[in-house]
């Protein structure tokens, strides 16, 4: 095993740029991809019919179709169009729509929230109705009783669930190494292309990717167990329940 190009300054930009790019479209894609799964849920459960349709259509496209089509359809196809449209290229929205990261985002936020918004939605038919009915006998209003009831009782119910989403998306981002966006995976190709080393930067990659997972499942942990209303558990590194 030959690790010698890693004190090489022009490697290290490359892993550090394809990093921190990595936590950014995860970081993006679980927020944007949660708001998401929450308007989602709530127009499965609560909507008019013709929106409570489109969200239905909407869920069943993006979880029937492969990621990486998705992706592809984004980047190749809506990018492409985008191209063509009057004024796109003047504009100041310009910058941000021909990056790689734009679409990217873009993709993996709709995928999140077509995932997370299943689980939310069952989450919340799954809060028993007395406690709804309680709030309600307290005086709260319909707004009330779901941002300070029926949501957050939920999202504690499902959190273990979307714990192992998060872990899916970040899964997912060596994905948009196939668009031309630096993550570590491209680094890696690129890497591997400059040194003819195949396993190393693959394996140094994975280790990264294995840090990572296991430092984001235990802030996730933590969060689960300060979340308002979890039941209290004895304090236990990665505690078992």
């Amino acid at each position: 095993m030959d690790f010698s190009w890693l004190s090489d300054p022009f490697y290290q930009a490359y892993l550090w740029e394809g990093f921190v790019n990595t936590l950014w479209l995860l970081l993006v894609s679980a927020v944007g991809g949660l708001i998401l799964a929450v308007g989602m849920a709530l127009a499965r459960l609560r909507g008019p019919r013709p929106l409570a349709w489109l969200a239905w259509a909407f869920t069943t496209v993006i979880r029937g179709t492969p990621l990486l089509v998705q992706l592809f359809f984004f980047y190749y196809g809506v990018g492409r169009l985008l191209e063509g449209v009057p004024g796109i290229r003047d504009s100041l929205f310009w910058p941000l729509l021909r990056e790689p990261f734009f679409f990217g985002a873009l993709t993996f936020t709709l995928s999140v929230g077509a995932y997370s918004g299943e689980v939310i939605r069952g989450a919340m038919q799954s809060v028993p109705r007395g406690e709804l009915e309680a709030g309600r006998a307290f005086g709260l209003s319909s707004f009330q009783v779901l941002t300070r009831l029926w949501l957050p009782r939920a999202i504690q119910l499902c959190l273990p669930t979307l714990t192992g989403e998060m872990i899916l998306l970040l899964k997912s981002v060596p994905l948009v190494s196939t668009i031309a966006m630096m993550d570590l995976l491209q680094a890696a190709n690129i890497i591997r292309d400059e040194t003819f080393l195949v396993y190393e930067p693959l394996l140094l990659i994975a280790g990264i990717y294995l840090a990572t997972t296991v430092v984001l499942t235990l802030v996730l942990r933590l969060v689960e167990l300060n979340f308002p209303g979890m039941r209290p558990t004895r304090r236990r590194w990665l505690p078992i329940r």
